[in-house]
Protein backbone atom coordinates (compact mmCIF):
# COMPACT_ATOMS: atom_id res chain seq x y z
CA UNK A 1 0.00 0.00 0.00
CA UNK A 2 1.39 3.27 -1.02
CA UNK A 3 1.65 5.95 1.49
CA UNK A 4 1.17 9.62 0.80
CA UNK A 5 1.95 12.82 3.22
CA UNK A 6 -1.64 13.91 1.96
CA UNK A 7 -4.15 12.91 -0.16
CA UNK A 8 -6.80 15.32 -1.87
CA UNK A 9 -10.28 13.91 -3.02
CA UNK A 10 -11.41 16.12 -5.83
CA UNK A 11 -9.21 18.35 -8.37
CA UNK A 12 -11.39 21.41 -8.45
CA UNK A 13 -10.11 25.15 -7.55
CA UNK A 14 -9.95 23.69 -3.58
CA UNK A 15 -8.43 20.58 -4.40
CA UNK A 16 -5.63 22.12 -6.75
CA UNK A 17 -4.84 24.65 -4.28
CA UNK A 18 -4.35 22.02 -1.77
CA UNK A 19 -2.42 19.48 -3.10
CA UNK A 20 0.07 22.77 -4.52
CA UNK A 21 0.25 23.97 -0.93
CA UNK A 22 1.09 20.94 -0.05
CA UNK A 23 3.67 20.02 -2.34
CA UNK A 24 5.33 23.71 -2.33
CA UNK A 25 5.73 22.61 1.32
CA UNK A 26 7.68 19.54 0.56
CA UNK A 27 5.04 16.85 1.52
CA UNK A 28 4.34 13.38 -0.94
CA UNK A 29 1.10 14.34 -2.25
CA UNK A 30 -1.28 12.59 -4.16
CA UNK A 31 -4.56 13.91 -5.92
CA UNK A 32 -7.73 11.62 -6.66
CA UNK A 33 -10.21 13.06 -9.11
CA UNK A 34 -12.38 10.25 -10.43
CA UNK A 35 -13.15 11.84 -14.12
CA UNK A 36 -10.89 11.17 -16.89
CA UNK A 37 -10.39 15.38 -17.01
CA UNK A 38 -9.00 17.21 -14.13
CA UNK A 39 -10.67 20.31 -13.48
CA UNK A 40 -13.96 19.53 -11.23
CA UNK A 41 -16.98 20.96 -11.89
CA UNK A 42 -15.42 24.61 -12.04
CA UNK A 43 -13.35 23.96 -15.46
CA UNK A 44 -15.93 21.10 -17.01
CA UNK A 45 -19.38 22.33 -16.52
CA UNK A 46 -19.32 25.22 -14.23
CA UNK A 47 -17.77 28.58 -13.84
CA UNK A 48 -15.42 28.68 -17.16
CA UNK A 49 -17.94 26.99 -19.07
CA UNK A 50 -20.53 29.79 -17.98
CA UNK A 51 -18.04 32.57 -18.01
CA UNK A 52 -17.17 31.61 -21.15
CA UNK A 53 -20.74 31.46 -22.22
CA UNK A 54 -21.75 34.71 -21.18
CA UNK A 55 -18.43 36.35 -23.37
CA UNK A 56 -20.07 34.42 -26.36
CA UNK A 57 -23.18 35.98 -25.69
CA UNK A 58 -21.69 39.42 -24.88
CA UNK A 59 -19.24 39.17 -28.28
CA UNK A 60 -21.97 37.48 -30.54
CA UNK A 61 -25.15 39.39 -29.35
CA UNK A 62 -23.34 43.08 -29.71
CA UNK A 63 -24.85 43.80 -26.38
CA UNK A 64 -22.24 45.89 -25.07
CA UNK A 65 -22.26 48.29 -28.18
CA UNK A 66 -26.01 48.61 -28.77
CA UNK A 67 -26.52 51.43 -26.94
CA UNK A 68 -23.89 53.39 -29.60
CA UNK A 69 -25.25 51.59 -32.87
CA UNK A 70 -28.89 50.54 -31.96
CA UNK A 71 -30.59 47.82 -30.26
CA UNK A 72 -30.97 46.11 -33.52
CA UNK A 73 -27.10 45.43 -33.89
CA UNK A 74 -25.82 42.18 -33.88
CA UNK A 75 -22.00 40.44 -34.63
CA UNK A 76 -24.20 37.51 -35.76
CA UNK A 77 -27.68 37.12 -36.82
CA UNK A 78 -28.43 33.98 -36.14
CA UNK A 79 -26.61 32.77 -32.89
CA UNK A 80 -26.61 28.94 -32.29
CA UNK A 81 -25.50 26.83 -29.53
CA UNK A 82 -22.66 25.53 -31.68
CA UNK A 83 -21.28 28.92 -32.31
CA UNK A 84 -21.53 29.20 -28.48
CA UNK A 85 -19.63 25.75 -27.76
CA UNK A 86 -17.08 26.34 -30.05
CA UNK A 87 -15.49 29.22 -27.97
CA UNK A 88 -16.73 27.39 -24.30
CA UNK A 89 -14.64 24.18 -25.61
CA UNK A 90 -11.32 25.82 -26.32
CA UNK A 91 -11.54 27.83 -23.41
CA UNK A 92 -11.97 24.18 -21.32
CA UNK A 93 -9.12 22.81 -23.36
CA UNK A 94 -6.52 25.31 -22.32
CA UNK A 95 -7.33 25.14 -19.18
CA UNK A 96 -7.39 21.83 -18.39
CA UNK A 97 -3.85 21.54 -20.27
CA UNK A 98 -3.21 24.67 -17.45
CA UNK A 99 -3.93 22.33 -14.66
CA UNK A 100 -2.20 19.43 -15.85
CA UNK A 101 1.31 21.22 -16.12
CA UNK A 102 0.74 22.61 -12.85
CA UNK A 103 0.48 19.31 -10.73
CA UNK A 104 3.09 17.94 -12.77
CA UNK A 105 5.46 20.79 -12.24
CA UNK A 106 5.01 20.16 -8.44
CA UNK A 107 5.50 16.69 -8.46
CA UNK A 108 1.85 15.11 -7.58
CA UNK A 109 0.42 12.34 -8.29
CA UNK A 110 -2.90 12.19 -9.67
CA UNK A 111 -4.75 8.92 -8.99
CA UNK A 112 -8.25 8.63 -11.61
CA UNK A 113 -10.96 6.66 -10.21
CA UNK A 114 -13.23 7.21 -7.50
CA UNK A 115 -12.10 7.69 -4.08
CA UNK A 116 -14.09 6.13 -0.63
CA UNK A 117 -12.75 5.77 3.12
CA UNK A 118 -11.70 2.02 4.17
CA UNK A 119 -11.09 3.85 7.92
CA UNK A 120 -9.70 7.81 8.84
CA UNK A 121 -6.53 7.29 7.73
CA UNK A 122 -6.68 4.50 4.28
CA UNK A 123 -8.75 5.72 0.63
CA UNK A 124 -9.51 2.98 -1.77
CA UNK A 125 -9.48 4.39 -5.54
CA UNK A 126 -11.40 2.24 -8.07
CA UNK A 127 -10.34 3.07 -11.52
CA UNK A 128 -10.66 2.07 -14.76
CA UNK A 129 -7.12 0.32 -13.96
CA UNK A 130 -8.58 -1.88 -11.18
CA UNK A 131 -8.92 -0.94 -7.38
CA UNK A 132 -5.34 0.53 -5.06
CA UNK A 133 -5.26 1.05 -1.39
CA UNK A 134 -3.79 4.16 -0.12
CA UNK A 135 -3.20 5.67 3.15
CA UNK A 136 -2.01 9.39 4.22
CA UNK A 137 -1.52 10.83 7.72
CA UNK A 138 -3.69 14.13 6.41
CA UNK A 139 -6.52 13.96 3.96
CA UNK A 140 -8.22 16.85 1.95
CA UNK A 141 -12.36 16.37 1.01
CA UNK A 142 -12.51 18.91 -2.17
CA UNK A 143 -14.95 16.59 -3.78
CA UNK A 144 -17.83 19.59 -4.71
CA UNK A 145 -21.26 19.64 -5.69
CA UNK A 146 -23.38 18.45 -7.87
CA UNK A 147 -27.25 19.86 -9.38
CA UNK A 148 -29.86 19.18 -6.58
CA UNK A 149 -32.59 16.90 -7.84
CA UNK A 150 -36.04 16.91 -7.31
CA UNK A 151 -38.84 14.50 -7.61
CA UNK A 152 -41.06 17.44 -8.75
CA UNK A 153 -38.47 18.08 -11.70
CA UNK A 154 -37.87 14.95 -13.70
CA UNK A 155 -34.22 16.21 -15.43
CA UNK A 156 -34.03 14.11 -19.40
CA UNK A 157 -31.04 16.20 -20.15
CA UNK A 158 -33.04 17.23 -23.11
CA UNK A 159 -35.91 19.83 -22.75
CA UNK A 160 -35.45 19.82 -18.78
CA UNK A 161 -32.13 20.01 -18.02
CA UNK A 162 -29.66 20.95 -14.91
CA UNK A 163 -27.12 23.75 -15.00
CA UNK A 164 -24.19 20.81 -16.15
CA UNK A 165 -26.26 19.66 -19.23
CA UNK A 166 -26.77 23.67 -20.47
CA UNK A 167 -24.04 22.98 -23.79
CA UNK A 168 -26.05 19.64 -24.05
CA UNK A 169 -28.63 21.47 -25.93
CA UNK A 170 -29.21 21.28 -29.43
CA UNK A 171 -30.60 24.84 -29.77
CA UNK A 172 -31.55 27.70 -28.35
CA UNK A 173 -35.05 27.38 -27.54
CA UNK A 174 -37.60 30.48 -28.26
CA UNK A 175 -38.89 30.31 -24.69
CA UNK A 176 -37.41 29.21 -21.41
CA UNK A 177 -38.39 28.52 -17.52
CA UNK A 178 -35.16 28.95 -15.27
CA UNK A 179 -36.35 27.53 -11.84
CA UNK A 180 -34.08 29.39 -9.21
CA UNK A 181 -33.42 32.94 -8.42
CA UNK A 182 -29.89 31.84 -6.83
CA UNK A 183 -26.41 32.44 -8.74
CA UNK A 184 -26.67 30.40 -11.48
CA UNK A 185 -30.15 30.73 -12.05
CA UNK A 186 -29.66 34.20 -12.70
CA UNK A 187 -26.81 34.47 -14.59
CA UNK A 188 -28.05 31.91 -17.13
CA UNK A 189 -31.22 33.69 -17.28
CA UNK A 190 -29.55 37.21 -18.26
CA UNK A 191 -27.31 34.87 -20.58
CA UNK A 192 -30.33 33.61 -22.57
CA UNK A 193 -32.35 36.91 -22.50
CA UNK A 194 -29.56 38.71 -24.31
CA UNK A 195 -29.49 36.29 -27.19
CA UNK A 196 -33.56 37.14 -27.51
CA UNK A 197 -34.89 33.90 -25.85
CA UNK A 198 -37.92 34.84 -23.73
CA UNK A 199 -37.51 33.53 -20.40
CA UNK A 200 -39.92 33.43 -16.96
CA UNK A 201 -37.95 33.19 -13.97
CA UNK A 202 -39.46 31.57 -10.70
CA UNK A 203 -38.17 31.96 -7.22
CA UNK A 204 -39.81 30.94 -3.93
CA UNK A 205 -38.36 34.24 -2.18
CA UNK A 206 -39.40 37.25 -2.51
CA UNK A 207 -36.14 38.76 -4.34
CA UNK A 208 -33.46 37.46 -6.10
CA UNK A 209 -29.96 37.18 -4.74
CA UNK A 210 -30.52 37.48 -0.94
CA UNK A 211 -27.46 37.94 0.33
CA UNK A 212 -26.13 40.93 -2.20
CA UNK A 213 -27.09 44.68 -1.65
CA UNK A 214 -30.86 45.82 -2.05
CA UNK A 215 -30.58 48.06 -4.36
CA UNK A 216 -28.20 46.84 -6.42
CA UNK A 217 -30.53 43.88 -7.33
CA UNK A 218 -32.91 46.44 -7.65
CA UNK A 219 -31.22 47.39 -10.66
CA UNK A 220 -30.32 43.82 -11.87
CA UNK A 221 -33.91 43.10 -11.96
CA UNK A 222 -34.95 46.28 -13.97
CA UNK A 223 -32.23 45.10 -16.62
CA UNK A 224 -33.75 41.54 -16.39
CA UNK A 225 -37.37 43.36 -17.08
CA UNK A 226 -36.17 45.50 -19.99
CA UNK A 227 -34.66 42.16 -21.25
CA UNK A 228 -38.58 41.06 -21.59
CA UNK A 229 -37.98 38.28 -18.68
CA UNK A 230 -40.75 37.62 -16.70
CA UNK A 231 -40.01 37.34 -12.87
CA UNK A 232 -42.37 34.97 -10.81
CA UNK A 233 -41.38 35.64 -7.38
CA UNK A 234 -42.72 34.37 -4.49
CA UNK A 235 -43.40 31.48 -6.29
CA UNK A 236 -42.68 27.13 -6.53
CA UNK A 237 -43.02 24.70 -8.62
CA UNK A 238 -45.22 21.98 -7.75
CA UNK A 239 -44.95 19.91 -11.20
CA UNK A 240 -42.92 19.89 -14.21
CA UNK A 241 -43.98 18.12 -17.45
CA UNK A 242 -43.24 17.12 -20.84
CA UNK A 243 -45.79 17.84 -23.59
CA UNK A 244 -46.31 15.57 -26.25
CA UNK A 245 -45.01 18.15 -29.07
CA UNK A 246 -42.04 18.13 -27.21
CA UNK A 247 -42.17 21.60 -25.22
CA UNK A 248 -42.55 21.96 -21.35
CA UNK A 249 -45.38 23.14 -18.81
CA UNK A 250 -44.69 23.69 -15.02
CA UNK A 251 -47.37 23.81 -13.08
CA UNK A 252 -46.63 26.54 -9.62
CA UNK A 253 -47.84 25.80 -6.10
CA UNK A 254 -50.32 28.82 -6.74
CA UNK A 255 -52.27 27.08 -9.50
CA UNK A 256 -50.35 28.97 -12.11
CA UNK A 257 -49.61 27.14 -15.47
CA UNK A 258 -46.31 28.28 -17.39
CA UNK A 259 -45.07 26.91 -20.81
CA UNK A 260 -41.93 26.87 -22.45
CA UNK A 261 -39.31 25.30 -24.95
CA UNK A 262 -37.44 24.00 -22.21
CA UNK A 263 -36.78 24.15 -18.86
CA UNK A 264 -33.49 24.94 -16.68
CA UNK A 265 -33.70 24.06 -12.68
CA UNK A 266 -31.40 25.52 -10.97
CA UNK A 267 -32.12 25.91 -7.39
CA UNK A 268 -29.02 24.83 -5.06
CA UNK A 269 -26.65 22.20 -5.46
CA UNK A 270 -25.32 18.98 -3.57
CA UNK A 271 -22.37 17.59 -1.90
CA UNK A 272 -20.48 15.10 -4.09
CA UNK A 273 -20.31 12.52 -1.08
CA UNK A 274 -22.53 9.51 -1.94
CA UNK A 275 -19.73 7.34 -3.04
CA UNK A 276 -17.25 8.37 -0.42
CA UNK A 277 -18.17 6.65 2.41
CA UNK A 278 -17.78 9.09 4.76
CA UNK A 279 -18.82 7.37 7.66
CA UNK A 280 -15.75 4.93 7.89
CA UNK A 281 -13.97 8.04 8.26
CA UNK A 282 -15.79 9.22 11.05
CA UNK A 283 -17.47 12.20 9.20
CA UNK A 284 -21.12 13.01 8.72
CA UNK A 285 -23.01 14.96 6.28
CA UNK A 286 -25.96 16.87 6.30
CA UNK A 287 -28.88 16.91 4.13
CA UNK A 288 -27.31 18.60 1.34
CA UNK A 289 -24.16 16.92 1.10
CA UNK A 290 -22.65 19.47 3.07
CA UNK A 291 -19.02 18.70 5.44
CA UNK A 292 -19.38 20.49 8.64
CA UNK A 293 -15.78 22.35 9.57
CA UNK A 294 -14.34 24.67 12.21
CA UNK A 295 -12.52 27.61 11.07
CA UNK A 296 -9.41 25.69 9.98
CA UNK A 297 -11.32 23.80 7.69
CA UNK A 298 -10.80 20.68 9.83
CA UNK A 299 -13.89 18.07 10.28
CA UNK A 300 -14.86 15.84 13.27
CA UNK A 301 -11.57 14.05 12.47
CA UNK A 302 -8.75 16.46 12.94
CA UNK A 303 -6.43 15.54 10.34
CA UNK A 304 -9.49 15.03 7.55
CA UNK A 305 -10.02 18.83 5.94
CA UNK A 306 -12.62 19.79 3.98
CA UNK A 307 -13.00 22.77 1.36
CA UNK A 308 -14.59 24.25 -1.14
CA UNK A 309 -18.37 23.66 -2.31
CA UNK A 310 -18.84 20.76 -0.12
CA UNK A 311 -18.64 22.68 2.80
CA UNK A 312 -21.38 25.35 1.50
CA UNK A 313 -21.50 28.78 1.31
CA UNK A 314 -20.26 30.92 -0.34
CA UNK A 315 -19.40 28.15 -2.95
CA UNK A 316 -17.50 30.59 -4.88
CA UNK A 317 -14.39 29.18 -7.09
CA UNK A 318 -12.03 32.21 -5.70
CA UNK A 319 -12.97 31.66 -2.15
CA UNK A 320 -12.34 27.96 -2.32
CA UNK A 321 -8.92 28.37 -4.20
CA UNK A 322 -8.12 30.46 -0.77
CA UNK A 323 -9.79 27.48 1.21
CA UNK A 324 -8.13 25.17 -0.28
CA UNK A 325 -4.31 26.95 0.49
CA UNK A 326 -5.02 27.67 4.16
CA UNK A 327 -6.11 23.94 4.65
CA UNK A 328 -3.17 22.43 3.47
CA UNK A 329 -1.21 25.28 4.98
CA UNK A 330 -2.26 24.24 8.49
CA UNK A 331 -1.88 20.76 7.84
CA UNK A 332 1.41 21.59 7.62
CA UNK A 333 2.15 23.82 10.52
CA UNK A 334 2.36 26.68 7.98
CA UNK A 335 1.37 30.25 9.39
CA UNK A 336 -0.78 31.94 6.73
CA UNK A 337 -3.23 34.72 7.34
CA UNK A 338 -6.78 35.46 5.32
CA UNK A 339 -9.61 37.32 6.47
CA UNK A 340 -13.12 36.14 4.51
CA UNK A 341 -14.58 39.41 5.60
CA UNK A 342 -12.52 40.84 2.68
CA UNK A 343 -13.18 38.53 0.39
CA UNK A 344 -15.19 39.69 -2.97
CA UNK A 345 -17.95 38.05 -4.72
CA UNK A 346 -18.60 38.25 -8.16
CA UNK A 347 -22.11 37.24 -9.66
CA UNK A 348 -21.85 37.24 -13.76
CA UNK A 349 -24.98 38.49 -14.36
CA UNK A 350 -25.64 40.58 -17.68
CA UNK A 351 -24.53 43.52 -16.40
CA UNK A 352 -22.17 41.79 -13.67
CA UNK A 353 -22.44 42.86 -10.10
CA UNK A 354 -19.40 42.75 -7.36
CA UNK A 355 -19.25 43.72 -4.16
CA UNK A 356 -17.02 43.60 -0.84
CA UNK A 357 -17.51 44.11 2.75
CA UNK A 358 -21.22 45.16 4.05
CA UNK A 359 -24.24 45.39 2.76
CA UNK A 360 -27.04 49.09 3.82
CA UNK A 361 -29.30 45.79 5.46
CA UNK A 362 -26.48 44.78 7.34
CA UNK A 363 -25.27 48.15 8.68
CA UNK A 364 -28.72 48.80 9.62
CA UNK A 365 -29.29 45.94 11.11
CA UNK A 366 -25.91 46.43 13.97
CA UNK A 367 -26.55 50.24 14.01
CA UNK A 368 -23.58 51.55 12.33
CA UNK A 369 -23.91 55.32 11.33
CA UNK A 370 -22.57 55.53 7.89
CA UNK A 371 -23.01 57.28 4.63
CA UNK A 372 -23.52 55.99 0.83
CA UNK A 373 -21.67 57.35 -2.05
CA UNK A 374 -22.98 56.42 -5.53
CA UNK A 375 -21.26 57.46 -9.30
CA UNK A 376 -22.86 56.29 -12.02
CA UNK A 377 -21.13 54.44 -15.43
CA UNK A 378 -23.21 57.39 -18.14
CA UNK A 379 -21.23 59.91 -15.70
CA UNK A 380 -17.89 58.75 -16.60
CA UNK A 381 -16.15 59.38 -20.07
CA UNK A 382 -14.95 55.55 -19.80
CA UNK A 383 -18.80 54.88 -19.20
CA UNK A 384 -19.92 56.89 -22.74
CA UNK A 385 -16.64 55.47 -24.81
CA UNK A 386 -18.01 51.82 -24.03
CA UNK A 387 -21.23 51.99 -24.57
CA UNK A 388 -22.33 50.77 -20.96
CA UNK A 389 -24.14 53.45 -19.11
CA UNK A 390 -25.91 51.53 -17.12
CA UNK A 391 -23.40 50.75 -14.59
CA UNK A 392 -23.24 52.28 -10.94
CA UNK A 393 -20.58 52.33 -8.21
CA UNK A 394 -21.64 52.57 -4.50
CA UNK A 395 -19.63 52.84 -1.49
CA UNK A 396 -20.54 52.59 1.77
CA UNK A 397 -18.39 54.51 4.54
CA UNK A 398 -18.50 54.92 8.27
CA UNK A 399 -19.86 58.48 9.05
CA UNK A 400 -17.40 59.57 11.61
CA UNK A 401 -14.54 57.59 10.99
CA UNK A 402 -14.74 57.95 7.17
CA UNK A 403 -13.83 54.08 6.87
CA UNK A 404 -14.66 52.03 3.68
CA UNK A 405 -17.51 49.29 5.25
CA UNK A 406 -18.14 48.39 1.36
CA UNK A 407 -18.56 48.43 -2.08
CA UNK A 408 -20.90 47.33 -4.47
CA UNK A 409 -20.83 47.35 -7.93
CA UNK A 410 -23.40 46.60 -11.24
CA UNK A 411 -21.78 47.48 -14.40
CA UNK A 412 -19.45 45.27 -17.11
CA UNK A 413 -15.88 45.23 -15.53
CA UNK A 414 -17.56 45.09 -11.89
CA UNK A 415 -15.91 41.83 -10.69
CA UNK A 416 -12.29 44.03 -11.82
CA UNK A 417 -13.05 47.05 -10.55
CA UNK A 418 -14.01 45.84 -6.53
CA UNK A 419 -10.21 44.82 -6.22
CA UNK A 420 -9.56 48.95 -5.87
CA UNK A 421 -12.12 49.00 -3.02
CA UNK A 422 -11.12 45.82 -1.11
CA UNK A 423 -7.42 46.82 -0.87
CA UNK A 424 -8.37 50.06 0.50
CA UNK A 425 -10.90 48.10 2.95
CA UNK A 426 -8.17 45.37 3.45
CA UNK A 427 -5.71 47.97 4.14
CA UNK A 428 -8.21 50.73 6.52
CA UNK A 429 -8.72 53.08 4.25
CA UNK A 430 -11.13 56.10 4.33
CA UNK A 431 -13.48 57.53 1.62
CA UNK A 432 -10.74 60.45 1.85
CA UNK A 433 -8.59 58.18 -0.30
CA UNK A 434 -10.36 58.10 -3.53
CA UNK A 435 -10.99 61.98 -3.32
CA UNK A 436 -6.72 62.16 -2.78
CA UNK A 437 -5.81 59.70 -5.68
CA UNK A 438 -5.38 60.85 -9.29
CA UNK A 439 -7.12 57.82 -11.39
CA UNK A 440 -6.12 57.06 -15.03
CA UNK A 441 -8.26 59.49 -17.66
CA UNK A 442 -10.74 58.01 -19.04
CA UNK A 443 -11.45 54.76 -16.48
CA UNK A 444 -14.51 53.20 -14.79
CA UNK A 445 -11.65 53.45 -11.74
CA UNK A 446 -12.97 57.03 -11.76
CA UNK A 447 -16.46 56.06 -10.24
CA UNK A 448 -14.44 55.73 -7.19
CA UNK A 449 -13.28 58.74 -7.44
CA UNK A 450 -17.05 60.28 -8.43
CA UNK A 451 -18.74 58.24 -5.67
CA UNK A 452 -16.40 59.20 -3.00
CA UNK A 453 -17.24 63.35 -3.56
CA UNK A 454 -20.93 62.05 -3.42
CA UNK A 455 -20.96 60.89 -0.36
CA UNK A 456 -18.84 63.78 1.28
CA UNK A 457 -21.00 66.16 -0.24
CA UNK A 458 -23.59 64.82 2.11
CA UNK A 459 -21.60 65.00 4.89
CA UNK A 460 -20.98 68.56 4.39
CA UNK A 461 -25.18 69.28 3.88
CA UNK A 462 -25.89 67.91 6.53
Amino acid sequence: METFDLIVIGSGPSGQRAAIQAAKSGKKVALVEKSSVIGGVCINTGTIPSKTLREAVLHLSGYQYQSIYGINYRVKEKITMSDLAFRVQHVIKTEVDVTQAQLSRNNIDLLTGTASFLDPNRVRVDGAKGTQEYQASTIVIASGTKPAASPKVPINGRTIINSDQILSMAELPKTMIVVGGGVIGVEYTCMFATLGVRVILVERRPRLLEFADSEIVEALSYHLRDSRVTMRLNEEVSSVEETPEGGVVAMLESKKKISGDALLYAVGRQGNIDEMNLAAAGIEADSRGRIKVNADYQTAQPHIYAVGDVIGFPSLASVSMEQGRLAAAHAVGKQVKSNPASYPYGIYTIPEISFVGKTEEQLTDEDVPYEVGLSYYREIARGQIRGDTAGRLKIIFHRETREVLGVHIIGEGASELIHIGQAVMILGGTVEYFINTVFNYPTLAECYKAAAFNGLNKLTRL
